[in-house]
C-alpha cells in the first residue's frame, strides 16, 4: 500500500481510489489502517444484488499526509 500510495503522490494524484469485497475482511483492515475510507457500497451484478453481496469502495486522499 505505501509503494502504491508514494508512486500516486509522486505522480500528482489526489487520491487513490480502490474497491474490495464484502468478504475480504483482510484487505478491509488492510486499507483502513492505510488511512483508506469507506466511500460507498455497490453491488456487482444482479445475482450480487439478490445475495446482498456487496463490493465497498475506499478512498485515501493524498495531500499532505504519508
Amino acid at each position: 500500500c505505501r509503494e502504491v500510495l508514494g508512486f500516486a503522490r509522486a505522480r500528482g494524484c489526489g487520491a487513490v481510489v480502490l474497491s474490495t469485497s464484502m468478504v475480504q475482511v483482510a484487505a478491509q483492515r488492510l486499507y483502513e489502517g492505510q488511512g483508506f475510507r469507506r466511500v460507498g457500497t455497490s453491488y456487482p451484478s444482479l445475482l450480487g444484488t439478490a445475495l446482498n453481496f456487496q463490493i465497498f469502495h475506499y478512498r485515501r486522499d493524498l495531500a499532505g499526509g504519508a
